[in-house]
């Protein structure tokens, strides 16, 4: 029965897709039946222990199929006035078993879930008993409590020897009215958590009862069907496939070592991503500024500027009274152009501010970049919003041909003033 039921369990494992999973452990058991049940010795004094072999098919997220292998010993022995009952048997199993986990509810697998299952099983037993001692002298136990070589009788009583239980289970036991079947269908439910160690491996650790179809596991009966409880922790481990990653496919590698702006500083140590191409940058990835005047080397005009001097945007040093006037006469002039046309709103008077504007900026230097939301006006892309354009921009949104609405025309001619 062993050698098959071996063979069935490894036949089921090697036919195993990425589906099975095959298990092996170590359990516990108590026999909870008639004969054991009038002691005066600890309840776990009869356990023994039992190994297991199985597999098992996951069929969706939450059930599993299994096929179960077992093999282990049921003992049990009185010790009472009443009793002196014992019997060992060796027990051989397989059982068909339905799980439900409960580890994949959520999108993340817990460390630790618990599960249940039940299913039906099929036992070969075979109870024998410690009648005799190593010389086939037979038990008698006196009320004494004593164990002696000869029945209790007040003649024997000077001879009797005291005998000593050597709990070997020599001795077949058999019901003298019934022959009945060394075998039984049993029913298995477990209850128990899986550990999840990574992705292939887990480890269960259970506590099961299973009921018999019969009351002669231990040969007495005595009411209703013998039972016996586990306690069972095994090894798991998975044929599954790997699971796939969001990740894979994913270069870390090249990314850890990707250089956007090519300054020869990679991504993840560079502070300024997107440095123009042939700037002269330091360890991390800024571009160079050998003068400390705020304008880095690249674009800078004047490579050596004083420690300490105002520069402009090109890192030119600015005579800072003249670069004061200059700036009020601008902003003076600016207002007053917005207040003229207001009074004045025509094409003509901004040809005028636009023709004086150019004459300060070439005598002042000072450029003023188009905003991003006001570049489609500059319709010939010399960085410079004229009058004409100006009057384009108003036509082309009456005509319902321009994206500009009321505030960003207002707009425009704000910075028409203000370049």
């Amino acid at each position: 029965m062993k050698t098959v039921l071996f063979s069935s369990l490894m036949c089921v494992a090697v036919a195993a897709t990425a589906q099975f999973g095959i298990n092996a452990g170590v359990n516990a058991l108590k026999f909870t039946g008639d004969v054991g049940k009038q002691r005066n010795t600890h309840f776990f004094n009869d356990a023994r222990m039992g190994y297991n072999l199985g597999a098992e098919y996951r069929y969706g997220k939450y059930l599993g199929v299994g096929l179960n292998g077992m093999y282990g010993k049921l003992q049990g022995s009185d010790f009472s006035k009443e009793s002196h009952r014992n019997f060992m048997s060796t027990v051989i199993g397989g059982e068909l078993n339905v799980t439900a986990y409960f580890d994949r509810m959520k999108d993340t697998s817990p460390v630790a879930s618990p599960f249940i299952s039940v299913g039906l099983g099929f036992l070969k037993f075979d109870p024998k008993g410690d009648m005799t001692d190593a010389n086939g002298i037979k038990y008698n136990y006196w009320s004494d409590g004593s164990i002696r070589d000869l029945a209790e009788s007040p003649a024997n009583d000077p001879y009797a020897i005291v005998m000593q239980r050597d709990y070997t289970y020599e001795t077949q036991l058999t019901d003298s009215a019934v022959n009945y079947k060394r075998n039984t269908l049993y029913l298995p439910i477990n209850l128990g958590i899986k550990f999840n160690v990574d992705y292939r491996i887990s480890v269960k650790v259970a506590m099961n009862y299973n009921l018999a179809f019969t009351d002669y596991i231990d040969n007495y009966k005595n009411g209703g069907n013998d039972s016996w409880m586990g306690a069972n922790v095994s090894v798991n481990y998975s044929l599954n496939k790997k699971p796939k990653s969001p990740y894979d496919g994913v270069d870390f590698k090249a990314i850890d070592n990707s250089d956007y702006d090519t300054d020869g500083i990679v991504d993840l140590k560079d502070n300024c991503l997107g440095t123009p191409k042939g700037a002269k940058v330091g360890n991390e990835g800024c571009a160079v500024d050998s003068d400390m005047d705020g304008t880095p080397d690249y674009m800078d005009n004047e490579p050596n500027t004083k420690p300490g001097a105002l520069t402009d945007g090109y890192g030119v040093t600015i005579n800072e009274e003249d670069y004061a006037s200059r700036q009020l006469e601008w902003d003076s002039l600016a207002t007053s152009r917005s207040g003229g046309f207001n009074e004045m709103p025509s094409l003509d008077y901004l040809k005028q501010v636009e023709t004086k504007g150019k004459e300060i900026k070439e005598k002042s230097g000072k450029t003023a970049s188009i905003p991003a939301e006001l570049k489609s006006a500059d319709v010939n892309n010399d960085g410079y919003i004229s009058a004409d354009e100006i009057r384009k921009t108003i036509d082309m949104f009456f005509e319902g041909e321009s994206d500009f609405n009321v505030e960003r025309i207002n707009r425009l001619i704000d910075f028409f003033f203000e370049q």
